[in-house]
């Protein structure tokens, strides 16, 4: 079952009323982990620009949609080769400020992934 996200600000993000003080992702199982930003932080230099590593970690076979939250600015990017990579999966990305994906994330039908970047 998909966890409600209940709200976020500038460093938390609440899912089913637990407070989360890093990135993270919802999982297909409704599970939530924390975000792996070293993948891109290795090749990029920063976490800002999601690399084909992590797109490849953050997917799940069956995934018809995954919502990216920016950051409460919108600081995050997809690489190419991440974007690639979702097309490639016919994997559809909806990439929105933080605020805003986690309304499109409480309103999404099917088989969706979340990854939510909090800060920037």
């Amino acid at each position: 079952m998909k966890p409600k996200v209940d709200k976020t600000k500038f460093g938390s993000i609440t899912v089913a009323g637990e407070k989360y003080d890093s990135d993270i992702l919802i999982r297909l199982d409704g599970k939530v982990t924390k975000r792996k930003k070293k993948l891109s932080k290795e090749v990029y230099g920063t976490s800002h620009r999601l690399s084909l590593a992590e797109a490849e970690f953050i997917y799940e076979e069956g995934a018809e949609q995954i919502i990216i939250g920016s950051g409460q600015s919108g600081m995050l990017e997809l690489s190419d080769e991440a974007a690639e990579f979702f097309v490639q999966k016919k994997c559809k990305i909806n990439l929105q400020i933080t605020p805003e994906a986690i309304k499109s994330w409480n309103k999404a039908k099917g088989k969706t992934i979340g990854c939510f970047h909090i800060t920037c």
